[in-house]
């Protein structure tokens, strides 16, 4: 993952978090009338997704061609200032003022995301280019983006809601789209398409949305049809959007790829992980926690519920989960309180959970999670997503149908009590001598299907590590709450202190042999795990 790419996060949440950056469309009149606007769309063309497919599959079989930049030199120019002064001419909003009917408005194009991408708006099967203008935009005197000529595409778009005109979806940068999901709030990201995302040696490569056909449907239904496109792959989608306590859409994916992909990702989420609970150290900053998600929840083909809390690890980790068939997998944000954020600006807590639930068997492969490093809540350094076991070669096509929900939780409902938070400490026994190399991990669940039960014997944490010794395996109910908390001891002291391989703890509560809660998979450095005990004296 490039740092160009991370760093654009900064510059999304201008644009759709603060309002600070503008989106702009341009209006024109379909000769239906159904498009209102004074700026005719371009000439009519027939569309369905069976050509788009057709053209996608195409379009593999030959050499790629990148979209040109004529204008790239003054678009480099258009930095965040420059955007940020850029206004969108409110009157001028695809469908705006049609009753039901989605608005839609586009990004102009500039520094961070300088290759065009063109949009039509669709009906009837009917397809009309919305054409760029300088004349959509009130641009200031004296700005760069007066001087664009050649241009003639938009950087992207956003739909807003009819009524309030807030917007609730964007497409923006490479194949990226993101909702405001339940709650009005932005945060983590999609993608269509991810390419060797962490591998050594790299580059990622990031394919890219090139063209957008928007429709309309009932009751604010909008369908965004796309081409994909980039070295190696291209792409064909239909994504079916409709808001529901949430924002819900059915996602096919036509795929094919143009060369060898030596890890392909498949409903690619992206989030940000800076700290929780569980690494508070890692950052001096006065909030109590920083994060989009908090962890990936996986229902593998076979029945089993892990939950795989986030790190922000050392260095760039890539964790696969093999299954055949997944039922669904996500990255979840569990944690709800205001106070375990204490941010008043960009409100954590309300942050959606993505879940991606395929619409038939995936067959053999693997959840992956990579995990990048990172010192500030600015960059997305978490990916999530499914990889295919067959090896992703030349010529290779894939045709993906799942739906994606951007919920408040895991549309899912839990069959048994769920983890919602790990703490971790000095290990031992408070008054007497504390053993070195050793933490306490302190894992609280919410007590589904625990009602009833009590302290002992026949209820307690099971508790495997790769690494380390487990000692005093205890859980119990926490005192004026339903929930549950589980308690135990890693001691790694034998670890040598340049050895910083993880060290891999797989847990769940047990009752008489029953399993009572999901399974909980965590990842821990040792490198971190001191460093935890020096910050705690």
């Amino acid at each position: 993952m490039s740092d160009a790419s991370l760093d654009r996060r900064a510059f999304l949440a201008s644009a759709l978090g603060t309002g600070a950056f503008f989106l702009l469309p341009e209006l024109a009149r379909a000769q239906t009338g159904a498009i209102a606007s004074g700026i005719p769309l371009g000439p009519p063309k027939p569309f369905s997704f069976d050509t788009l497919r057709e053209l996608a599959a195409n379009l593999a079989k030959e050499e790629f061609v990148p979209m040109a930049v004529p204008d790239a030199e003054i678009l480099q120019q258009i930095d965040y200032d420059a955007h940020g002064a850029i206004r969108f001419r409110e009157d001028r909003a695809l469908w705006a003022d049609q009753g039901e009917a989605q608005p839609v408005r586009f990004f102009f194009p500039g520094r961070y995301f300088p290759e065009p991408v063109h949009v039509y708006a669709l009906e009837e099967g009917t397809a009309r280019e919305v054409p760029f203008s300088r004349d959509l935009f009130e641009i200031p005197q004296g700005s760069p983006a007066n001087r664009l000529e050649k241009t003639d595409g938009f950087a992207g778009f956003a739909v807003q809601d009819p009524e309030t005109r807030l917007d609730w979806m964007a497409f923006l940068g490479a194949s990226y789209w993101r909702t405001a999901g339940y709650s009005g709030q932005f945060g983590l990201s999609v993608r269509g398409l991810a390419m060797d995302t962490a591998i050594a040696g790299g580059p990622e490569e990031f394919p890219r949305f090139t063209r957008f056909w928007l429709e309309q449907g009932a009751g604010g239904e909008l369908t965004t049809y796309a081409l994909l496109e980039s070295p190696r792959a291209t792409g064909a989608y239909r994504i079916a959007s409709r808001r529901e306590n949430g924002v819900i859409q059915d996602v096919s994916a036509e795929i094919f790829l143009r060369g060898d992909c030596q890890r392909l990702g498949i409903a690619p989420l992206t989030s940000m992980f800076w700290f929780g609970k569980h690494n508070r150290h890692v950052a001096a900053d006065w909030r109590p926690e920083v994060h989009d998600s908090d962890g990936l929840e996986i229902h593998t083909g076979n029945g089993e519920r892990i939950w795989r809390p986030i790190n922000n690890p050392p260095r760039v980790m890539a964790n696969a989960f093999g299954t055949t068939d997944p039922a669904g997998f996500g990255l979840m944000q569990r944690e709800r309180s205001f106070a375990e954020y204490e941010d008043d600006g960009v409100f954590y807590e309300r942050r959606a959970s993505a879940w991606i639930a395929p619409k038939e068997g995936w067959g053999q492969g693997a959840v992956t999670l990579v995990e990048l490093p990172t010192d500030d809540e600015i960059h997305d350094n978490i990916v999530a997503f499914w990889t295919p076991a067959e090896p992703a070669k030349a010529g290779s096509s894939y045709s993906m149908n799942y739906q994606l929900t951007w919920l408040e939780d895991c549309p899912v409902p839990p069959r048994n009590a769920r983890f919602i938070a790990v703490r971790m400490g000095k290990g031992g026994i408070p008054g007497q001598p504390r053993p070195a190399d050793t933490v306490k991990i302190v894992c609280d669940f919410d007590g589904m299907g625990m009602e009833g039960l009590d302290r002992g014997p026949d209820t307690l944490p099971v508790v495997s590590a790769s690494r380390g010794a487990i000692s005093g395996e205890v859980a119990y109910p926490v005192v004026s709450t339903d929930n549950w908390r589980a308690m135990f001891d890693l001691d790694f002291s034998a670890i040598a202190a340049e050895d910083d391989e993880p060290i891999d703890l797989r847990v769940y509560v047990s009752h008489e042999g029953e399993a009572m809660t999901e399974t909980m998979i965590l990842q821990l450095f040792p490198s971190q795990l001191r460093r935890l005990l020096e910050a705690r004296g």
